[in-house]
């Protein structure tokens, strides 16, 4: 990740734990997601909800539903959870959308975390 994909990482987390630190844990993901998108646009940062994931089978793309969370700067994508834990399949769902979105990096966060900080997990799609 360059120097300014990691800034944009950082500034992304600093503004889910504004998030996390206004709402606490408890709610669902779509008020995470909504009040993080909130914040994205008060700090002028481009971003897009609900992105559709194409999945590519046999040289034809196809539409089965799948949906990036948050998709910041063109370059972050961000998986949000309001989950008890982080469990190995939600790290693989975001490695499946980053290879499928043929991007490098992504931000796995469970506002479901007592600190936020041990709920965010950086994942590289290398």
């Amino acid at each position: 990740m360059s120097a300014t994909g990691l800034a944009l990482s950082q500034r992304v987390i600093g503004l889910a734990m504004e998030v996390h630190r206004h709402l606490g844990p408890g709610l669902l993901e779509s008020a995470y997601e909504q009040c993080l998108c909130y914040e994205l646009q008060r700090a002028d940062i481009a971003y897009h909800r609900q992105v559709s994931v194409p999945v590519s089978y046999k040289g034809v793309q196809l539409d089965c539903g799948y949906r990036m969370d948050v998709l910041v700067e063109r370059e972050l994508v961000l998986e949000i959870k309001a989950t008890e834990k982080l469990i190995p399949l939600h790290e693989a769902q975001l490695l499946s959308y980053l290879r499928l979105a043929n991007m490098r990096v992504g931000l796995l966060m469970n506002f479901n975390s007592i600190l936020l900080k041990d709920g965010i997990r950086r994942m590289v799609n290398d």
